[in-house]
């Protein structure tokens, strides 16, 4: 659907800054103390370029009479000539005035700081009010933990306070409605052109209020290849065990952020480097650096990198894959101990599994609709080495064998198994049914150590004879068959049929 601002463009053939200057709103950004203002001859931020959904939430809060900005990564993307995921609105309406404004298209979100959620079709516009800080301040909100933490946070501010409350300079850019100008109320023009990426305020203090930035510092850092600023980064070995402190779920969503957006392997070297994978991932951390465990970390990088690969190529990708190469490595320490306790094969996976995922559960909880995928991927690993009779076909026709395949090809690429059982695979899910069939008397043969018999394969074999029904006569204790008959012949041959 074209907007009636794109049309006039096109029909007219205007400029865009032509269209905007006439539909721009009488108010400026020039009298707004503590921000330091670029004009829209100065930027590349455009109009056309903003969702018309966003347009009609800043265009409405506008006639409202309330200050409406486009604010945050929107932003930050489109000065970076970038395609935003998302766009957020910051204003200084209330979420009840804000809610009423946009009726049944708008929904109150949030514990920490509530929000509006406005929605036009599939498309979400997330409005938040300024926020402030609660030092002198009545009828107002706000918790903290022991250790600084924010736990509730419904105080709001002015528009120049909402600045000063934002995580990274980059972040804490506005796009005015009223004259399409940018406002910035710190360093963030000047550390985007740098490509440097610096906290807001004190570090230290900011990682206590929110422990979470920390993750966010390294997930920006590698999204745009920024460097993160010396002063945001010194603090961090000392905050990050407070990552503790935040609800396993919302860590977990965090995760998927680093890992599921383009950029797996950057931050996971990020992460690594700065001692925070050991904050979310203690036990598979201490593995990484052990030679024992060398297969296993070239197993992680690799689904890191089919990860990015994918993403880049527009293919789905899933977190259930993603955690089971995560976790991998400490689910096979954890399986050894169990077999070297005595535990058989199949139980030491198992019990292994649910230690792992309940470990894992204090750090970075794994929802039960991933866990139980990922559970299922690490079982299918031992079926893959059992080809005999119908367990090929059965396992074949398994919802999760695409998963656990390409799970295989992961370990045999590490050097964790032989190339060898992958191209086994690869044959049997193409070949036909007579192929398929001497490719399992061939790994039959493979795992007795025989040697494969010259010529095609019999296409037919000899049936065991049925054996005949002792008389009643030999069960009250008559002579049995003597040694030799056919019966006692045929006893002799079952192990080679």
């Amino acid at each position: 659907m074209v907007s009636i601002k794109s049309f006039i463009t096109k029909q007219l053939n205007l400029p865009d800054s032509a269209v905007e200057m006439a539909a721009a709103p009488s108010s400026l950004s020039s009298g707004i103390p503590g921000a330091r203002v670029t004009p829209r001859s100065q930027h590349n931020v455009s109009r056309l370029q903003i969702s018309d959904s966003a347009l009609q939430v800043l265009n409405g809060l506008h006639r409202a009479g309330f200050q409406a900005y486009l604010v945050g990564g929107s932003v930050r993307d489109l000065l970076l000539g970038r395609e935003p995921k998302d766009f957020d609105v910051a204003t200084d309406a209330h979420p009840e005035q804000v809610r009423k404004l946009f009726r049944r298209n708008a929904r109150l979100i949030g514990r920490r700081f509530i929000l509006v959620h406005v929605q036009f079709g599939n498309e979400i516009i997330e409005v938040a009010t300024f926020r402030g800080s609660a030092n002198g301040k009545e009828d107002e909100f706000s918790e903290h933990s022991e250790t600084g933490r924010i736990l509730a946070d419904n105080v709001y501010g002015s528009l120049e306070e909402d600045a000063r409350r934002r995580d990274f300079t980059a972040n804490a850019l506005y796009y005015n409605i009223a004259d399409r100008s940018i406002l910035d109320f710190s360093t963030g023009m000047e550390d985007l052109q740098t490509g440097r990426l610096r906290v807001i305020g004190d570090p230290e203090q900011r990682y206590r209020e929110d422990p979470v930035r920390m993750l966010r510092a390294v997930r920006f850092a590698a999204k745009l290849g920024f460097t993160l600023d010396a002063a945001a980064q010194a603090p961090i070995t000392a905050c990050r065990e407070l990552l503790q402190e935040v609800p396993s779920a919302r860590l977990f969503e965090e995760t998927l952020k680093l890992f599921l957006t383009g950029n797996a392997q950057t931050s996971f070297e990020h992460l690594r480097q700065m001692g925070l994978f050991a904050a979310l991932f203690p036990q598979v951390d201490a593995l990484l650096d052990d030679a024992r465990y060398g297969s296993a970390r070239v197993l992680l990088q690799g689904a890191l990198q089919g990860t990015d690969a994918r993403l880049l190529e527009g293919k789905s990708v899933t977190p259930a894959f993603l955690f089971a190469a995560l976790l991998w490595p400490a689910l096979q320490q954890e399986r050894q101990l169990l077999e070297q306790q005595g535990k058989p094969e199949t139980v030491a996976l198992q019990q292994a599994a649910s230690g792992v995922l309940q470990e894992c559960a204090g750090r970075v909880s794994v929802p039960r609709r991933f866990a139980l995928p990922m559970r299922e991927i690490w079982d299918l690993q031992a079926r893959f080495m059992r080809r005999g009779g119908r367990r090929p076909h059965a396992l074949l026709a398994h919802p999760r064998f695409r998963a656990a395949f390409d799970f295989l090809n992961l370990r045999s690429q590490s050097g964790e198994i032989p190339a060898t059982l992958v191209e086994w695979w690869e044959q049997f899910q193409t070949a036909d049914h007579d192929g398929r069939r001497a490719l399992i008397e061939r790994a039959h043969l493979e795992e007795t150590g025989q040697e494969p018999a010259l010529g095609p394969l019999p296409t037919t074999s000899r049936r065991r004879p049925r054996r005949r029904r002792r008389s009643n006569h030999a069960k009250q204790g008559e002579t049995s068959q003597p040694v030799g008959s056919d019966d006692s012949h045929d006893d002799g041959q079952a192990g080679n049929d």
